[in-house]
């Protein structure tokens, strides 16, 4: 059927730009798998998979969560991501000290070269350098 076929159907269709990842709640988590260990019987937690639309993976990970304690009542939920790390003040004066000494140490090379091609040059010409001593 063409899409005018099925507009003239009266059908109305709702298509989402894109689709949206499920977010659990910690409340439904834990519902979840205090229901999952009162299950005894054969097929019974595949059957409350099914009737959730859960995957077998979520509810370990989930169990996981809980024997870590991140599912305890009050617990606030982890956020996702690299973990922030305080900055030591130390760290970075010690960082910018190391700038500042590479720095200078690239200055007092250049510095080395120009005199020794200084010194080659009045050697070429025949013209005493000035040492430093004098």
């Amino acid at each position: 059927m063409t899409a005018t076929a099925i507009s003239s159907l009266g059908e109305v269709t709702e298509v989402t730009e894109k689709a949206k990842r499920r977010a659990f709640s910690v409340e439904y988590k834990r519902k979840i798998v205090k229901e999952a260990e009162a299950c005894k019987g054969l097929g019974e937690i595949g059957a409350l998979l099914r009737r959730e639309g859960l995957y077998s993976s979520q509810l370990t990970t989930w169990r996981q969560a809980r024997d870590r304690g991140e599912l305890a009542p009050g617990a606030a939920a982890m956020k996702r991501g690299p973990k922030a790390t305080l900055v030591d003040p130390r760290d970075k004066k010690i960082a910018e000290q190391a700038r500042e000494i590479a720095k200078l140490t690239t200055r007092a090379e250049r510095a080395e070269a120009i005199a020794e091609i200084q010194k080659q040059l009045a050697a070429l010409f025949g013209r005493p350098f000035p040492t430093e001593e004098s």
